[in-house]
Order: C-alpha cells, then sequence, then structure tokens
C-alpha cells in the first residue's frame, strides 16, 4: 500500500464527479460534500440557494503511488469544462464552480503548475479556483453512490453515463475493472 493523499474537488455535481472518480486505479475512498463556503453544515439545500458560498465537491483520497496529483488532475479536467463560471452544462450556480482545494501547499505548487501546462488546451481561459482547504461538510448519505443507486434516473442516464462513458473510453487502461 502506498501514501494515501486526500484533495477536494468540484466540476459541477457531485454525482457526476463522484461516478468518474470511483473507476479509477489508486482512488482508495470519495465522498461528496460542500466546501468553499462560508455556512457551518450547510444542507443541499442550502448549498444549492447559492448563497452559502460552498461548491458541490467531491473528497477523493488516493494512493499517490498508483494514481498520483497529476494524474487525478488529469482525470478531473478530462471530466468538466474548467473554464465555464458556475456552470456545468445545464447546472448553473456557484455550487457548480470548477474548484481544487488542496490541503498542503506542496500540491498546490503542482496545481497551479499543471494548470499552467494545459492551458492551452482550451479556447477561453481556465476558471478553476485552486485554494487551501477549510472546512469540508460531508453531504447527506442519499448523496452517496447516487449514479450507482439510481442509474435509471433521468439525470443519470442523460448526464452522467455520458460522461462516464468518454471517460472510461478515454482513460480505458486506467479503470477498475
Amino acid at each position: 500500500m502506498g501514501k494515501n493523499k486526500t484533495i477536494v474537488l468540484g466540476g459541477g455535481c457531485f454525482w457526476c464527479t463522484e461516478a468518474v472518480f470511483k473507476m479509477f486505479k489508486g482512488v482508495v475512498k470519495t465522498a461528496p460534500g460542500y466546501a468553499g463556503g462560508t455556512t457551518k453544515d450547510p444542507t443541499y439545500e442550502q448549498v444549492c440557494s447559492g448563497r452559502t458560498g460552498h461548491a458541490e465537491v467531491l473528497k477523493v483520497e488516493y494512493d499517490s503511488e498508483v494514481a498520483g496529483l497529476e494524474k487525478i488532475l488529469e482525470i478531473f479536467f478530462a471530466s468538466h469544462d474548467p473554464t465555464t463560471v458556475n456552470q456545468q452544462g445545464a447546472d448553473m450556480g456557484s455550487q457548480y464552480r470548477s474548484i481544487i482545494l488542496y490541503t498542503d501547499e506542496k500540491d498546490r505548487k503542482v496545481i497551479e503548475a499543471y494548470i499552467k501546462s494545459i492551458a492551452g488546451n482550451f479556447k477561453k481561459p481556465i476558471a478553476t479556483e485552486v485554494k487551501k482547504l477549510g472546512a469540508f461538510y460531508p453531504s447527506e448519505d442519499y448523496h452517496r453512490d447516487y449514479y450507482k443507486n439510481n442509474p435509471l434516473q433521468p439525470y443519470c442516464m442523460l448526464v452522467i453515463r455520458p460522461k462516464v462513458a468518454k471517460i472510461r473510453k478515454e482513460f480505458k487502461d486506467e479503470i477498475v475493472t
């Protein structure tokens, strides 16, 4: 077993982000939740109001010897549009912003260098917010494994399934079968 590290990522709806990251070798554990805002212990409804400052995020614990931070970032940037502000597809609001919350100052430098290295791959500037993680608040239980538990729900079929298929194809050799 390698060295486990944690990063918190917001790339739109946390159901999508979780469905993507749960497929990968080296991802040890995931937890959807809320971070980046000011309200203490917010509810889903409060976060959806856009008044808490929180984003829907996914806490990703990963084995850094199997999937390093740069691989996690590669997956993250391939799985959402980091150039839109407060929006991913039809999901609109500050809770859907692109955000990376780090816990280790060394990680911040890697994140900033990675973003700089891929900036030319996009037609618009990368809008991903990068900041130190303050508090992480786990989501309500029904959000955990949402895609796995609700595969026939329309949002899962129309939004998550195509995203998962795209990532599965792009990273086929790194997916847990």
